[in-house]
């Protein structure tokens, strides 16, 4: 027997008509354009109509590439709510595998910024399916080109009409957006949401335990809109009707920090690296607004942590999640039995990945395959599964090795779990180092040396050793005014972490390389530490 209720398909369009007809006097701000979301919705439909116009099938995909900005909003809804497949592409990959991706997507459009168009044009001749390139005028001056190929995005919404209109979108599994890995070993692999996926994950992010979004939030994702859907925000802003605070191309430190000032921003998400970049103008400013700051895309060192806490008043909360999780899987929280945690003790905790969001589950397996005890101490491949998990890769490469006999999807990452379900990421299965026989967490020594305020950043890799097979190296970049040696980093070491784990090569650098979505670039690393070595 089934239950009598209504079969509602949870798909994007019923997002943008609840916010239309609840939240259309609640701002979408793009740097200095305030518009609001009725503004957005009749933008939303002429852009549905462009799509039929340029006769984009039903089912294709629609590449972007886009800033956070209210255009690029415009394509979250219009692009998977007529039925096509929002393809997010992060410009900043290398052109071979910006190439690739296009390609194995098959993208029919592309939707570019015209300050990124110096970057995606040299490349449209390697593009093998696109039929249009549509700018997006965000300010640049690259002239565009004399291509018949070459349409502006104004003129073609100039040309529809924004009257109602009926977005047909029964199944709610089917696809509505397309993303790709990072692709830091072999080609980036293709991750396809559903509009059931998109809705429940968004869903998911106003809970009271992950980031209490409400309709009394002003939101500003930092986070790129062509990473993973922008870890959802930009869909749940729709859901509870909070304001949307969008930096557009203006992402430097001073820039980013004005705007969560001037417009009274009180939840915001980013990587480590950019919270890391934003700390020397932090005290020039009024933060008193922000409530919640949500780190993602690695650990969040306490030294990293603390600097918040001192400066603004509150620390840096961790969330962990992947590309192929939707991202959000975990965000830490303090539980009640941690009520007698007072000062670095709760700011540890809040910097910790945190326990699962509801609608997923997590697992740690042995190399076995025996699924390892929930004490907090015993670490083995973390394996994740539920409605906002992939089952599997889109395109050339199905990535069946990622993915369980029983359907969890194995992340690569070394964890443990504790008694109370709070995940801690020991280390990514390929960072960590072995050395005589033993293992030796990146993630642990990295956050001990950063714990030296005379350093900025720090990232070990593994090189290998005759001797003990693999040794940690620590590439450590000082912070800026101070003079900083190999010897300084070990003899602070001393003490915080076993001998056997201070390194013996410590290198100080300018920068860390970093992947194109502000992770550090371990591979980057290896391959110039081996060269240096080389010479």
């Amino acid at each position: 027997m089934h239950g009598l209720m209504q079969h509602r398909p949870l798909t994007i369009p019923t997002l943008l008509s609840r916010v239309e007809t609840n939240f259309g006097h609640k701002r979408v701000i793009t740097g200095e354009t305030t518009s609001t979301w009725s503004d957005v919705a009749p933008r939303v439909r002429r852009l549905a109509r462009v799509l039929d116009h340029l006769d984009v099938p039903v089912g294709a995909c629609v590449g972007t590439f886009a800033w956070n900005s209210q255009r690029h909003l415009e394509l979250y809804l219009g692009i998977p709510s007529s039925g096509r497949i929002l393809h997010t592409i992060n410009h900043r990959l290398y052109g071979e595998q910006v190439t690739f991706i296009v390609n194995d997507a098959a993208d029919d459009v592309l939707f570019v910024d015209r300050t990124i168009l110096p970057v995606v044009w040299p490349l449209v001749s390697s593009f093998a399916s696109v039929r249009y390139v549509v700018v997006l005028d965000d300010g640049g001056d690259f002239p565009l080109p004399d291509d018949p190929r070459v349409l502006d995005y104004e003129d073609l919404l100039a040309q529809q009409s924004g009257d109602p209109l009926d977005f047909a979108v029964d199944d709610e599994n089917a696809a509505a957006s397309l993303c790709y890995t990072s692709g830091t070993t072999g080609n980036p692999k293709g991750v396809l949401y559903s509009h059931r996926s998109v809705v429940l994950h968004s869903l998911l992010l106003l809970g009271a335990d992950v980031f209490a979004l409400s309709e009394r939030d002003v939101v500003a994702p930092i986070v790129p809109m062509f990473h993973v859907n922008a870890w959802g925000l930009p869909y749940a802003a729709m859901q509870c009707g909070a304001d949307l605070v969008l930096p557009g191309p203006a992402t430097s430190p001073e820039e980013l920090v004005t705007l969560l000032s001037r417009h009274r921003v009180t939840f915001s998400a980013a990587v480590a690296t950019v919270w890391r970049d934003l700390i020397p103008v932090l005290a020039d400013h009024d933060l008193g607004s922000l409530r919640h700051i949500a780190c993602g895309g690695g650990a969040v060192d306490d030294a990293l942590s603390s600097a918040y806490e001192r400066i603004i008043g509150i620390p840096l909360t961790n969330a962990w999640g992947m590309t192929e999780t939707s991202p959000v899987v975990t965000s830490s929280r303090l539980a009640t039995h941690h009520a007698g945690l007072t000062g670095e003790d709760r700011r540890l905790l809040l910097g910790s990945p945190g326990p699962a969001v509801p609608l997923t589950e997590m697992r740690v397996v042995a190399d076995d395959g025996t699924l390892q005890p929930r004490d907090g101490s015993t670490p083995g491949e973390l394996q994740v599964a539920g409605a906002t998990i992939a089952s599997a890769y889109f395109g050339a490469d199905s990535g069946a090795d990622s993915f369980t006999t029983d359907g969890w999807l194995r992340t690569g990452d070394v964890a443990t779990i504790d008694e109370w379900g709070y995940l801690r990421i020991v280390d990514r299965t390929k960072d960590l180092v072995k050395s005589g026989g033993e293992w030796i967490s990146s993630v642990a020594l990295e956050n001990a040396i950063m714990a030296d305020p005379r350093v900025r950043e720090a990232a070990v890799i593994g090189i290998a050793d005759p001797r003990w097979g693999e040794r940690p190296v620590a590439c450590v970049v000082p912070a800026a005014g101070t003079h900083l040696t190999g010897d300084d980093v070990r003899a602070h070491l001393r003490g915080r972490v076993a001998s056997w784990w201070i390194p013996e090569r410590i290198e100080l650098l300018d920068e860390i390389p970093k992947t194109a979505t502000g992770k550090w670039s371990k591979q980057t690393l290896r391959q110039q530490l081996g060269a240096r070595r080389a010479d």
